[in-house]
């Protein structure tokens, strides 16, 4: 699955998290984060790799193109709450 700026930046946000603190999780300089939710940097697999996994850890689920674009939301927890 392709995953879009946008869809980085919102998980940020559903997690309440800074571009710092995702750069100290995922271990990708800020300038990179920076410059990848503006759009001005393609990302390469391995970073896109890296802050998904990081983003997912921490509780966020992408969700694919589905005839309505792709989105995050927070993932359920293993207990349904």
């Amino acid at each position: 699955m392709e995953v879009t700026s946008a869809q980085i930046r919102a998980a940020r946000g559903l997690l309440d998290i800074s571009q710092q603190e995702l750069a100290d999780l995922s271990k990708v300089s800020l300038r990179t984060i920076v410059q990848i939710e503006r759009g001005s940097k393609p990302a390469s697999a391995s970073i896109v790799q890296a802050l998904v996994l990081s983003l997912e850890a921490a509780g966020i689920e992408f969700i694919p193109e589905n005839g309505g674009g792709p989105g995050v939301r927070l993932a359920r927890s293993v207990d349904g709450a």
